[in-house]
């Protein structure tokens, strides 16, 4: 067993239950998932984590999908589990796939929101814009910083994600993502790792919200290539965040599925 934990995690749910590893997407962290964790924690012991670069996990320069794929399974091997469901969202989603397609015997059922197995365009590159030019040493408070990043993110509920992640330590504010690493990592975290024809034998579902985009005709021909015992899901009105615009029906989709 590895002494150190490779990422900060949260272990919930019922020790008992089996276990379900979630999996945030960019800029997140695993405080994210704390709805749909009170909705599950009675049926799943629940691996909550912070991927690299993220949350209160550690920072590196490097940041690519194989990269986040060993560190779930250095993860589960300091944990002592053999073999884990997977649900990741975006980001994510996209880690959880990759270990499905390279460590099948790792993975137990798979559980994919609002992302493919495809290349996305940067649509980040406003937001990274906001974050960068945030005036940190000069920021007087939450709402300052707000106010700053309204010139480049017009969703406020997108601008409360990203805050999040701003902390204050004596007088100085910062970010608890490596801004840095995420910014350098953009072409790799925007594309999906060539996987030469590797298939998932096991159980995936597919969920997507019905007002988001990211899961179209061309990507469900890449999800039913590398995964084909899927099924898919629609979440109705939910968007790219569907776990947290409608939890009780995708804690529901998710516990259906994975029973």
């Amino acid at each position: 067993m590895i002494d150190t934990p490779p990422l900060y995690f949260r272990d919930q749910g019922d020790p008992q239950k089996p276990v379900l590893c979630l999996m945030h997407g960019l800029f997140g962290s695993s405080s994210n998932w704390m709805g749909i964790v009170r909705l599950l924690q009675d049926q799943f012991r629940i691996i909550n984590l912070d991927l690299r670069n993220h949350g209160r996990s550690p920072h590196y320069r490097e940041m690519s999908y194989p990269l986040m794929v060993d560190d779930l399974l250095a993860l589960c091997d300091h944990l002592e589990l053999q073999t884990v469901s997977l649900l990741g969202h975006s980001m994510g989603g996209k880690v959880a796939m990759l270990t499905a397609l390279t460590n099948p015997e790792r993975v137990e059922k798979l559980v994919v929101a609002d992302i493919a197995p495809v290349a996305y365009e940067n649509r980040f590159a406003s937001i990274f814009k906001g974050l960068q030019t945030m005036p940190l040493e000069q920021l007087e408070s939450r709402d300052a910083a707000d106010l700053h990043l309204s010139g480049y993110v017009a969703e406020p509920g997108v601008r409360q994600y990203l805050l999040q992640n701003l902390l204050k330590q004596g007088e100085r504010w910062g970010w608890r993502f490596n801004l840095q690493s995420l910014i350098e990592a953009m072409p790799l975290l925007t594309d999906f790792p060539e996987v030469a024809g590797n298939t998932f034998p096991g159980d995936a579902l597919f969920i997507h919200g019905e007002l988001s985009d990211y899961v179209n005709q061309q990507a469900i021909r890449s999800i039913d290539d590398c995964f084909p015992h899927n099924r898919r899901r629609m979440i109705h009105a939910a968007g790219h965040w569907l776990y947290a615009e409608q939890p009780a029906p995708f804690a529901q989709a998710v516990a259906s599925f994975l029973k």
